[in-house]
């Protein structure tokens, strides 16, 4: 299989293993030489993840090695990949972990950052959101030249930027996972930060699917619900409407009821109509 074109193949070259690294290149750096990416799109890590994770590093180390840039201004270096890893390092009591240097601009520290966690480990729609934002106007990127990038669907960009224009109460919900991105999406249609929050405590009080959501936005918006599309008549159930439109010379529904019995409908558009239908319904009697 061929490899996908645009950053996931600067990805792979970046971290070790991959075709295009180099074993030699890992350096053992002290860990407090280098600083976080102040681009970094995660903000949040599960303190149970890098509980477990600095555990397996106090047992095996640091298996796969940091990617880090050199700052020859003040001699340290900035974390471009491996956060997760450089935190659960430093709570193991490490002293040195294992890096590659790569040259880095500010805008490839951002989207090596978000690639490598959009690959190893889900950001939660917010802090992609943050990260698609950054490269939009810190970097003057379309979404389109994101989608690229970063190997994510163009409207996928756009959706998910869309999410910061929600409330603060509605973000933090959605952050916390109080609410999934499907609940946070519906509110998006509605007018007012007022109104968001307003369902947002609907959605939460009545623990509401994201069908459901949909439906107490749309009653909000005062949209009419999407109606059931209507199902064809049996072959059996359309012939007889036939042969009674044929007879009686007007429109007739036919609605069988799958338990017996049932409702004819025929249908007038006119006085003059009603009374030929009566006198064709009762010629005989």
């Amino acid at each position: 299989m061929g490899r996908k074109s645009g950053l996931g193949k600067g990805l792979d070259a970046l971290i070790p293993g991959s075709e295009g690294s180099a074993a030699e290149g890992v350096n053992f750096i002290n860990i407090h030489l280098i600083q976080a990416n102040p681009r970094q799109p995660r903000t949040h890590f599960d303190a149970e993840e890098l509980a477990d994770l600095a555990a397996s590093i106090q047992e095996h180390g640091v298996i796969q090695p940091l990617i880090v840039s050199y700052d020859s201004i003040n001699g340290n270096y900035t974390l471009i990949a491996g956060e997760r890893r450089l935190l659960a390092a430093k709570q193991a009591g490490l002293d040195t972990v294992p890096a590659i240097v790569r040259e880095a601009s500010d805008q490839q520290r951002i989207e090596l950052a978000l690639v490598e966690n959009l690959q190893r480990t889900d950001l939660n729609p917010l802090e992609a959101a943050e990260a698609y934002r950054q490269l939009s106007e810190d970097f003057s990127m379309s979404h389109e030249e994101i989608s690229t990038r970063v190997g994510k669907n163009r409207v996928t960009i756009t959706n998910t930027l869309r999410l910061l224009k929600l409330p603060e109460n509605v973000k933090r919900s959605l952050a916390e996972a109080s609410i999934t991105e499907g609940h946070a999406r519906a509110l998006l249609s509605l007018s007012t930060p007022q109104s968001q929050s307003a369902a947002l405590q609907t959605i939460i009080t009545r623990d509401l699917t994201v069908r459901q959501t949909e439906e107490l936005v749309r009653n909000l918006s005062g949209q009419k619900s999407p109606s059931k599309p209507k199902q064809a008549p049996l072959p059996e159930v359309a012939d007889i409407e036939e042969r009674l439109r044929s007879r009686l010379g007007t429109k007739v529904s036919l609605n069988p009821r799958q338990k017996g019995g049932g409702t004819l409908v025929i249908h007038y558009f006119s006085e003059e109509e009603l009374e030929t239908l009566i006198s064709l319904l009762l010629k005989d009697s």
